[in-house]
């Protein structure tokens, strides 16, 4: 999944409460159906970039639901009429009584060369039609229940396409704020790119967002900036960490750029803390202590410039800490991790680390002392165990999840996952949408 930002806003994440309201606010000073018309226009000029291939025998699909949505997707059927390709629309149910602008579309398709399916005839055109493109235009961020019916049926078959499909806002049956299928058994479209409209959504890269979403592409129809407050959350991207990155000077040592220290690695666990110590070095760290709780190796034989030494031995003195891979819930585990949270030093706490706060009200309490900046980097199932929930209850909202744990710790939580939420305690929040499911294996957490 990658998100194409055209500028910084692009990066502003906002509820569909939020969109809502930018909405209402623009159509107060816009004529009726403006801006139906430049989102159709928009998902017309999607398509084109989709449709890579030079042919003029193309044949796109286009599925639009009863609501403003499936309005959207009729003006781009219109738009994409005019560009000597073979369209058909399929629309399951007539606009509601409310739809107007999405009704007047649909005269304006009746009448035009454009093919017009029911849903009846949907398996004729399974076996006589090849797409090129297909168009997901059932259902916007308005959608509260599940799809079901023929809405399935058409989401089931247009998930079977080897076409690339296009969805509007957002996937069908995919919540736009928290990332989740809408429903206990919930389907919803799996596009090859969504173009959503006003502003970015926090669902489209977090939780399954980032499988259904596809390429995001944001377009915020040429509304007004003024109308926009501040965003909920932003997506990653260097400009907000550069400042964290400095310059080094030539004439400069090790002892300059900063001591690290990892604490862990009881028996039989000693390759967590190994694995998080090479990649401290090789991210820059001037020098790594490597404590283990257990017997240390006499040296890493790939890096070999760690220094190993039993966790009791060492005693930081400056730089940062991590401590927790493959700590362990020992006596001794605890011990270390006490002496730790009263070590004034930047501290990064993970795994073992996380399972024994959880447990512990005494660790917590030294927490909440703390003077110096910590970071916790939990997975679902340890946020829970922190939060005193369950692991579905994380996953129903992450951005809430998130933010609560870190004030409850008075830390900057990094809660993980696909598209994983960075939240400190004064409720700002970043989803980092970068990295594949390739990290999904063990040891990719300590590194």
């Amino acid at each position: 999944m990658a998100t194409v930002c055209a500028d910084t806003h692009d990066a502003d994440l906002y509820t569909v409460a939020h969109v809502r309201a930018i909405e209402q606010a623009a159509l107060e000073s816009l004529p009726p159906g403006t801006l139906m018309m430049r989102a159709g226009k928009a998902v017309a000029a999607a398509a084109l970039d989709l449709l890579t291939s030079k042919e003029k025998n193309l044949h796109v699909l286009v599925a639009a639901g009863p609501g403003n949505n499936g309005g959207d997707a009729l003006v781009a059927a219109l738009e994409l009429a005019k560009h000597e390709l073979h369209i058909t629309v399929v629309m399951p149910q007539a606009p509601g009584p409310l739809a107007l602008d999405a009704s007047a579309a649909l005269n304006k398709v009746k009448n035009s060369s454009i093919r017009f399916a029911t849903f009846a005839n949907l398996s004729d055109l399974r076996s006589s039609t090849h797409w090129d493109l297909a168009v997901d235009g059932l259902f916007g961020i308005g959608l509260t229940r599940p799809v079901q019916g023929d809405f399935c049926t058409l989401v089931e078959y247009l998930n079977k396409l080897t076409c690339p499909v296009l969805a509007i806002d957002v996937p069908s049956g995919l919540d736009a704020d928290l990332g989740s299928l809408i429903g206990p058994n919930g389907v919803a479209v799996k596009a090859t790119s969504t173009i959503t409209f006003i502003a970015n959504k926090p669902g489209l890269h977090t939780l399954h967002g980032r499988d259904y979403a596809g390429t995001v592409l944001v377009d915020d129809l040429a509304i007004e900036r003024s109308l926009f407050k501040e965003p909920i959350a932003q997506l990653n991207h260097p400009a907000l960490f550069a400042s964290a990155l400095h310059p080094r000077e030539h004439a400069s040592h090790k002892g300059q750029h900063g001591d690290l220290y990892v604490m862990g690695g009881a028996s039989g666990m000693t390759g967590a803390v190994l694995l998080a110590a090479r990649a401290g070095s090789m991210s820059g760290a001037g020098r790594v202590f490597a404590g283990f709780i257990d017997n240390p190796p006499a040296c890493d034989p790939l890096h070999l410039e760690l220094m190993c030494r039993t966790a009791q031995s060492v005693f930081p003195a400056r730089g940062a800490i991590v401590a927790g891979p493959g700590m362990g819930t020992s006596s001794a585990s605890y011990d270390l991790l006490s002496r730790v949270l009263s070590m004034e030093l930047p501290l990064v706490l993970d795994a073992d680390a996380l399972n024994m706060l959880a447990n512990e009200p005494s660790l917590q309490t030294r927490l909440l002392h703390r003077r110096a900046a910590t970071l916790i980097t939990p997975h679902p199932l340890e946020a829970a165990r922190l939060l005193e929930s369950s692991t579905e209850q994380i996953q129903a909202d992450r951005l809430v999840a998130a933010i609560t744990l870190a004030k409850k710790l008075r830390s900057v939580v990094v809660l993980k996952g696909s598209g994983t939420v960075i939240a400190d305690q004064d409720g700002h929040v970043v989803i980092n949408s970068t990295g594949n499911p390739a990290l999904a294996t063990a040891g990719t957490g300590d590194v």
